[in-house]
């Protein structure tokens, strides 16, 4: 064997490896999450869903009625339904990698669920008036990737709604951890209506609390970051 055919083999080998490593990364993250919802499931008996209308309305300064006849996606859902609520508006989806498999969970909705990932979102460009990610965006397994296509399907003066854990420490269902800083990756195309940060890593809990994060104080822990962003 010459060298350039012993290189193309050992080249084949480690690419093979790595894309084995990832595809069992991807099937042990999948199972993880669908785990945690099925335990949930069990615990709770019916997954509720009362309580995301607050944070999409009230808690964003946004009126229900400013939902009227608005095209909705909501980026990681999970199978609680978060957007039942949302009757008037025109289309609603939840995207989420195990969309048919939550359906089995809980599947009685009137919103849309899509199987898909936000590294690839299956719509046109410019096509939701509002994107929302709650507690979803460091789940996502390319953040750039991600933020390319939530700006790519958002129309020109639409908003993206963000609650996010802040954390530096990945884990097999969140492996995109992420720091304050996230921010300046949205700047380049969106104008911050507002941003806060809270204490805390209880996401909606630390939220109604309202313990601002103390960036004065050094020490490692999670914070939560919420924003409203209008696409310029």
């Amino acid at each position: 064997m010459n060298f350039a055919s012993f290189r193309n083999t050992k080249l084949f080998y480690w690419s093979t490896l790595i894309s084995h490593k990832l595809f069992f990364k991807m099937k042990l993250k999948a199972k993880a999450e669908l785990l945690y919802w099925k335990i949930k499931k069990f615990e709770e008996k019916q997954l509720t869903n009362h309580h995301y209308k607050f944070f999409f309305t009230q808690y964003f300064d946004l009126d229900e009625s400013f939902y009227d006849q608005k095209k909705i996606l909501d980026i990681g859902c999970g199978p609680r339904g978060s957007l039942e609520w949302a009757d008037n508006a025109l289309e609603r989806y939840g995207l989420d990698p195990l969309a048919n498999s939550y359906k089995k969970i809980e599947g009685n909705h009137r919103m849309k669920y899509i199987q898909g990932v936000s590294e690839d979102i299956p719509f046109k460009e410019n096509y939701f008036d509002i994107i929302t990610s709650f507690n979803s965006l460091d789940h996502v397994d390319d953040i750039e990737k991600s933020i390319i296509e939530i700006t790519r399907v958002l129309k020109p003066g639409g908003l993206f709604l963000l609650i996010a854990d802040i954390h530096d420490m990945p884990t097999i269902t969140e492996p995109s951890a992420f720091s304050w800083d996230i921010m300046l990756k949205f700047e380049v195309n969106f104008n911050i209506l507002s941003e806060k940060h809270f204490e805390g890593h209880q996401l909606y809990k630390s939220i109604r609390e309202g313990v601002r994060f103390d960036h004065k104080n050094e020490k490692k822990r999670y914070g939560v970051l919420t924003c409203k962003l209008e696409k310029r």
